[in-house]
């Protein structure tokens, strides 16, 4: 008889990497309430998010320098703004681990990131329907369309092009860095 699977839970961290500044001023800049958002929590509806996936006891990102792990909230961000479930998956560590080297030898190398069109955001995304089926909520998926479609998010847009963002603080993921 089969063993049945087990199940380990997923969690979104959500930091609002603003620290509410964005919250604050996006009427001003941007023309709308960044609290705008369909019921996300409060430090969600901020507009300056950094998202990671947590699973297997480890916190996994998307950064400059590519995938990295560390202890949940590890980072010196510190505790997240915000913690939101999304379900539980069957897939193993050992499968997980392979599919994180395969994606940082592909899609998620440190130099594809981008602010706006390949970030911690796609990352999360991507990782949450591998391990769910589930996409993150879209008030985070949606973010830098909504930037992009003002005319202050379109002057900066060659300032926000070059920033290029790693949370200090974890390990560049490498299936050979310690991880099993």
């Amino acid at each position: 008889m089969e063993e049945p699977l087990a199940l380990h839970p997923v969690k979104l961290y959500v930091y609002d990497l603003s620290k509410g500044m964005a919250r604050r001023l996006s009427p001003l800049m941007l023309g709308k309430s960044a609290a705008a958002a369909p019921a996300p929590p409060p430090a969600a509806a901020s507009r300056g998010l950094h998202t990671s996936i947590i699973v297997h006891k480890d916190e996994f990102f998307y950064g400059s320098g590519g995938i990295s792990s560390c202890a949940p909230g590890g980072t010196l961000l510190g505790p997240p703004d915000s913690v939101v479930d999304l379900g539980n998956t069957e897939v193993t560590e050992e499968i997980f681990l392979e599919y994180l080297s395969s994606l940082g030898e592909s899609m998620f190398r440190g130099e594809s990131y981008n602010l706006f069109e390949h970030n911690c955001n796609t990352f999360s995304n991507e990782v949450a329907q591998f391990l769910t089926g589930r996409k993150i909520p879209s008030y985070i998926t949606d973010l830098p369309a909504e930037v992009l479609a003002t005319p202050f998010g379109q002057a900066l847009r060659p300032l926000l092009d070059s920033i290029q963002i790693q949370p200090p603080g974890g390990n560049t993921f490498s299936r050979h860095n310690g991880q099993s």
